[in-house]
């Protein structure tokens, strides 16, 4: 078959045509995103979504404006339902945690994260043992010893209950035969305050949480509950950095716990919306922005996307499970 000159540019003239039309028709949002916090404002995972809502705004990475929303009631469960209830709204994003895993567990919430869509865990958080630094505590040890002779007369205290904090508290107790009172607070901000003012002994606050305190003088970071220390040298206080902070494993509590910080869309979106923020959140973590924020918080810059995150997430709830069933947090 004989293709004129005229055919040729016809044919090509539709064939840019359509990539144009490809490129115009790939989605994109229509009105502001809701990103719902499934916790109370100033914990780690609430200063972690206004970050990246800073970010997207600055650098202009998306059309429509980001919308932070908390809503932290029972321990979490508002937010995991109120996502779970919207299939199919591709403007909402739950930003959560392990909660994910431990409020179902915990409470028999009818609650799958299997029946949303995963789309990025952006980074995973670190947990630290802190006290008020007008105590004469310099070690993990030093500390847990004292809670030992004291039969359940020291408080800690965290975020939630049956959650990541009460879950690293289960396994303290059960590492050195310690017994806490465990006092519940709405986010991590609520359990630094608590600390500075001297109504609780301890928490297990994520570094974010107690950078204020720790940099004003007022925590001291007893040990960080991982397998190796800190990469951060810069300094956060006068002396230290974060990677100045011990493992409790170097000071004898081999006790490690590590956190996911995760985007999901509700179930039912389409691949193409689900596409989109995966490279909205990827351009957030190129971001000289992003970066400063996880060094600053002393994040573990872990990403994962697709199916290596839905495998990745399977094994951590197996896990979650297998502790919570230990410390007796699972619901009946």
């Amino acid at each position: 078959m004989n293709i004129t000159i005229k055919q040729t540019l016809t044919i090509a003239g539709l064939a840019l045509g359509m990539s144009h039309a490809a490129v115009a028709n790939a989605w994109e949002p229509t009105k502001s995103v809701e990103f719902i916090v499934p916790f109370s404002a100033g914990g780690a995972t609430d200063q972690m979504a206004r970050s990246i809502q800073g970010i997207i705004t600055k650098n202009k990475l998306m059309s429509q404006p980001v919308v932070v929303q908390n809503k932290a009631g029972a321990s979490g469960a508002e937010g995991l339902l109120d996502i779970q209830n919207t299939p199919g709204d591709n403007h909402r994003l739950v930003v959560s945690s392990s909660g994910l895993y431990t409020v179902p567990l915990a409470t028999g919430l009818a609650f799958n994260w299997r029946d949303l869509t995963p789309v990025a865990m952006v980074a995973q958080d670190e947990f630290v043992l802190w006290v008020n630094a007008e105590t004469p505590y310099k070690a993990p040890m030093d500390y847990l010893n004292e809670v030992k002779k004291t039969a359940s007369k020291i408080k800690m205290g965290g975020t939630s209950s049956k959650r990541e904090d009460h879950i690293i508290t289960a396994l303290i107790e059960k590492k050195v035969g310690a017994k806490f009172i465990y006092i519940p607070y709405k986010g991590g901000g609520e359990a630094a305050t608590q600390l500075s003012g001297k109504h609780i002994d301890s928490n297990t606050n994520n570094p974010s949480e107690s950078i204020s305190q720790w940099r004003a003088g007022q925590h001291r970071a007893l040990c960080l509950f991982a397998d190796k220390r800190s990469s951060y040298t810069d300094k956060v206080t006068a002396t230290q950095s974060w990677a100045d902070v011990p493992t409790c494993k170097e000071k004898g509590l081999d006790v490690q716990y590590q956190m996911l910080r995760v985007f999901m869309l509700p179930g039912k979106v389409a691949p193409d919306v689900t596409k989109f923020y995966v490279e909205l959140l990827q351009k957030v973590i190129a971001t000289p922005e992003w970066k400063a924020y996880v060094k600053n918080n002393a994040l573990k810059p872990t990403v994962m996307i697709g199916e290596e995150l839905r495998a990745y997430m399977g094994k951590d709830e197996q896990a979650h499970r297998e502790i919570m069933k230990a410390a007796g947090f699972l619901a009946p």
